[in-house]
């Protein structure tokens, strides 16, 4: 007895020891890739000798997800415009029409309770038709949970899942996407075309690459192979920490090319708490429609090339409009933060609550200016989406124009005047004012820019155009102050009026 009491005790002595070391009580549930638990499975500084042991360590908590989705197709009779379409056309009335759809991708455990992140889109029907109706999260193991979906949130594609067991499950936790740097290896864990449990290795090729798709453009790009099915799962650095979330590739043939990209932690972990906590996700809003600041614009504009960005047009009642803002403007600065490429409009405004005030730094007509601006509430990703500007299809009835001479020669535009007959067919209201195009040159700067005939004429160089010979001054004028382009602002069959720098010839 005395010897087990000596053991007993030697054992309770040994217990407190180690969760005074650890800082957890003993046999607590950990993170896979805690600092007690990982200083053994990662590899040395440089390059690695093998993966094996990190990925060992940490792939108990990647999973796979499935969903089966009810999703709404078109009723599309086959037989439209034969003389068989009355007899087949009214087939199952005005019912919407429904087929069984799936989805595959993969996620991580995030705790021991059971909360997975994934990707939006592995648990949405495409394009927002129809319903998820079970969502299946699938262990390393094979074990399978039915998930509940706890938040989604489409602007910046991530979704939080819950399943539940008895006992605790591995998880992993997230890190500091911050300290990464282009050249650093890192390892991606996931379920590509439905292959569970694959990973990959490369390193960090870029840190926020940007890709022009909106308010959260800001990705690590990877030549770590993702491809279709890695969606939702873990890039994780060489100490085991979350860094990213596999989100997209680029490749012309849809499999992995080396260019891949993942949702900084950075930008995902909060996002994933308040979806959590179940709150709604809001993102400041100015209600502009922007453009990069590209070579043509600098030029037409006479600015410094990669500062700032262009408002193309603004919403009315919206935020920069209440402010002042103005489309022609050039806002390089948002609450004391540079908008530059890597550091976009709106990823700055996106990420600054509602209702706040902030200053604005802009250039109007060659002078620096300052605003200030009560950030809006940003819609829904579907309504946003709703918004275009240009309707491509436009064929208006427009007579043959003249070169204008200066017009003609340096911006290979034919124009006419805009007569009250070209407004109506135009469908543009009666106080417009400008000159239309009647025909393009082909091998002009003004065709490859997209600028067709009908399209009216508003300004150049923020100068009224009401006349043809008011175009040609200012075609002159920028000639002789060595101006490479003219900044047109043109409006097509009554949409919203953009810019459009054209080089001059």
């Amino acid at each position: 007895m005395k010897y087990a009491y000596g053991l007993t005790s030697a054992l309770l002595v040994g217990g407190a020891a180690i969760s005074l070391a650890t800082g957890y009580p003993a046999g607590a549930q950990v993170a896979q890739n805690d600092d007690t638990r990982i200083a053994s499975a990662v590899p040395r500084a440089g390059a690695p000798e093998s993966f094996a042991d990190l990925t060992a360590q940490l792939q108990p908590a990647v999973v796979n997800i499935s969903t089966r989705q009810r999703v709404e197709v078109q009723n599309v009779n086959p037989f439209a415009g034969t003389p068989f379409e009355n007899f087949f056309g009214r087939r199952g009335g005005s019912e919407p029409q429904y087929r069984e759809g799936q989805s595959l991708g993969s996620g991580f455990i995030i705790s021991a309770d059971g909360y997975v992140v994934t990707n939006n889109h592995v648990i949405s029907p495409p394009g927002g038709n129809g319903t998820v109706e079970e969502i299946t999260v699938k262990m390393p193991d094979g074990t399978e949970y039915p998930a509940e979906l706890i938040g989604s949130d489409a602007a910046s594609d991530l979704a939080v899942l819950k399943i539940v067991r008895d006992e605790p499950f591995p998880f992993v936790e997230f890190g500091d996407s911050r300290q990464a740097r282009a050249g650093d290896w890192v390892i991606a864990i996931g379920n590509p075309f439905g292959l569970g449990g694959t990973v990959t290795s490369g390193i960090i090729s870029s840190v926020l690459r940007t890709a022009g798709s909106g308010a959260y453009d800001r990705y690590i790009q990877t030549d770590a192979s993702i491809n279709r099915g890695n969606s939702g799962g873990p890039l994780f650095d060489m100490r085991g920490n979350v860094i990213g979330i596999n989100n997209a590739i680029l490749s012309p043939t849809g499999g992995s090319v080396g260019i891949g990209f993942a949702i900084p932690a950075e930008i995902a972990a909060p996002i994933v708490e308040q979806l959590r906590r179940g709150e709604e996700i809001e993102r400041g809003y100015l209600g502009v429609r922007i453009q990069p600041v590209t070579e043509d614009m600098a030029d037409s504009l006479g600015l410094q090339r990669n500062v700032g960005e262009f408002v193309q047009s603004v919403e009315p009642g919206a935020a920069a409009d209440e402010a002042g803002i103005q489309a022609g403007d050039v806002v390089v600065e948002v609450n004391g933060e540079s908008v530059t490429p890597d550091q976009t409009l709106s990823f700055l405004v996106a990420n600054i609550e509602p209702g706040t005030s902030i200053p604005v730094e802009l250039y109007r007509d060659g002078r620096r200016r300052s605003v200030n601006v009560t950030v809006g509430k940003r819609p829904s990703e579907a309504e946003l989406a709703q918004q275009q500007m240009f309707d491509p299809n436009a064929e208006p009835e427009v007579p043959e124009g003249t070169e204008g001479g200066a017009i003609g020669e340096s911006l290979g535009l034919q124009v006419i005047e805009l007569t009250p007959q070209i407004r109506r067919q135009l469908g543009v209201s009666t106080d417009t004012t400008g000159v239309v195009i009647a025909a393009v040159d082909p091998n002009s700067d003004a065709a490859r820019k997209g600028l067709q005939r009908g399209d009216i004429v508003l300004s150049a160089n923020y100068n009224e155009t009401a006349s043809i010979s008011g175009l040609e001054q200012v075609v002159g004028q920028a000639k002789e102050s060595g101006r490479e382009a003219v900044l047109l602002r043109i409006q097509r069959r009554g949409q919203p009026a953009i810019y459009v720098p054209v080089r001059l010839r």
